[in-house]
């Protein structure tokens, strides 16, 4: 696939005596791709994400900067958004794989940036080539390849010619009116995954929420225990019977009784990654079930030893969220399941749908890689929803035209640029009314193309509340003159002792 032709490209670099960087979204990747780039490149290589240590890091960057024509030098190195700041000298080639992928954007610490549009920027001051793959391009960047301002290479056929897996489309909302659900798997599906094991092949479920179960509420008035800092409901762990806050952190046991009524009587609702690997075991007992998500993945070499034991046929069936979907490629694996596409596809987000075909047919592409044709059963309350067809038939492109049609409509990316600004403080009231300040002074300057402020899906975190404004900034417009206006804005609020406390924090091209 993708992996040759970026070793050919690495090639033709390290002949000429130029630095490559290979750019990943997630570390669980780089396992695989380590092994296959030393295959090639021996000790070339080097690897930088957050997973090593200090010392480690210390080696990839004095090795950089020092570089020499030494054959023991990094010449290749490997590694996730961070990777970009190492002090290269002659840098001849950036491969920016799964490029599509929201990981390589920074939103929630100072500095805010895209790594993928820092490479490109990296690259000209380099004169170096850049390479983006994706089997599920971004809208941008594959607006981009119509425009004329990056040139397109498609890749029409798999490894060894097999046929992309065959999709079928499970109705739960019927199976659970006919009873033919056992606890999160519809019959289609638990029989294609006996078939599948019997038959010595591997399954993939695949479901984007971790824990237990999404929340627990009161069986007598409906209470929900919510974080005590958050505006969010505590997921459930299983496992060390807690609840658990995955914005901030702050963990609780579950309460005795209700703080509303006094009931005794919770019920959990929603299900996570450790009720499927539960469920699972349940059900076919005897079988290796392994699950990989955030919980199980935190140790330094836990993602490496989960991906060899998959890889050497020491699990059977694999449960995870979307670190599953990434660029992992298991030679024996027939079946992927995924559980509940509802939660990816009706999110109030306009990138939504896009983010959901992404990581379905990402995750369906693990499926039959090697010998023969796999299966993907994708599960869901709305089968008629218009994505699946597409979905079925491979057609990322008319999907992405599709999406074209309607961004255009409504002026957002790729046809402007996307300013996100959020205001902070542990005073709703000083939110309120210095976002209503800025969204007044900012619509004199930048009539029409102003939208809130809103309150985000998450209000509160960490005791701040929150409030968006976003600004539209046409192509066509200047986004240094923007920049400047909006500063100028800021500032002006800023200087008013009404909102001194307040925090805004600016993201420019939002993901």
């Amino acid at each position: 696939g993708k992996t040759e032709v970026y070793i050919k490209l690495i090639s033709e670099q390290l002949e000429k005596g130029n630095q490559v960087l290979y750019l990943l979204p997630e570390i669980a990747i780089t396992t695989q791709i380590i092994n296959r780039l030393k295959k090639y490149f021996g000790d070339k290589v080097g690897v930088y994400h957050s997973y090593i240590n200090n010392l480690e890091r210390v080696e990839v960057w004095r090795t950089i900067q020092s570089s020499t024509d030494s054959l023991s030098q990094f010449q290749i190195i490997l590694g996730t958004r961070s990777s970009l700041f190492l002090p290269f000298n002659n840098l001849g080639l950036i491969i920016i794989d799964e490029e599509h992928d929201s990981s390589f954007k920074q939103s929630h610490i100072s500095p805010r940036y895209n790594a993928r549009d820092c490479a490109i920027y990296l690259a000209r001051l380099h004169k170096a080539k850049v390479v983006l793959g994706s089997a599920t391009p971004s809208l941008e960047s594959y607006y981009n390849t119509i425009n004329g301002k990056y040139s397109l290479v498609n890749m029409n056929n798999r490894f060894s010619d097999i046929s992309m897996p065959e999709i079928n489309i499970v109705d739960i909302r019927k199976a659970n009116l006919k009873k033919k659900m056992v606890h999160q798997f519809s019959s289609d599906l638990l029989a294609d995954i006996t078939n599948t094991i019997e038959s010595g092949k591997q399954v993939i479920l695949f479901q984007n929420r971790r824990g237990y179960s999404s929340f627990i509420s009161c069986g007598s008035c409906f209470f929900v225990v919510s974080c005590v800092q958050c505006d969010v409901s505590l997921t459930y762990y299983k496992w060390e019977n807690k609840l658990k806050c995955h914005y901030c952190g702050y963990t609780q046991s579950i309460p005795d009784k209700c703080p509303s009524c006094s009931s005794r009587d919770f019920n959990d609702k929603g299900f996570g990654t450790e009720q499927i690997q539960e469920s699972l075991e349940e059900l076919f007992p005897g079988l290796n079930i392994k699950r990989m998500d955030y919980d199980t993945t935190r140790r330094k070499y836990s993602h490496q030893k989960i991906i060899n034991d998959f890889e050497k046929g020491n699990t059977d069936i694999l449960v995870g969220t979307q670190m599953i979907t990434k660029g992992l490629d298991f030679d024996n694996v027939s079946l992927v399941g995924i559980l509940n596409a509802d939660n990816m596809l009706y999110f109030p987000d306009f990138r939504a749908y896009e983010r959901a075909f992404q990581l379905m047919t990402q995750v369906s592409g693990r499926a039959g890689r090697r010998d023969s044709r796999g299966r993907v059963v994708i599960q869901t309350y709305n089968p008629q929803q218009k994505i699946f067809n597409l979905l079925k038939q491979d057609d990322y492109v008319s999907f992405i035209n599709n999406q074209l049609k309607e961004r255009k409509l409504f002026n957002y990316p790729p046809y402007s640029r996307l300013i996100r600004i959020t205001l902070k403080n542990k005073n709703r009231k000083k939110v309120d009314d210095a976002s209503r300040e800025l969204a007044n002074l900012m619509n004199k300057k930048f009539s029409g193309r102003v939208l809130g402020p809103e309150y985000p899906l998450i209000s509160k975190v960490r005791n701040y509340y929150h409030k968006n404004i976003l600004l539209k900034i046409d192509n066509t417009s200047s986004i240094y003159k923007a920049k400047n206006i909006l500063s100028k804005i800021i500032e002006s609020i800023n200087n008013n002792s009404s909102f001194k406390s307040v925090r805004f924090l600016v993201d420019v091209d939002v993901l």
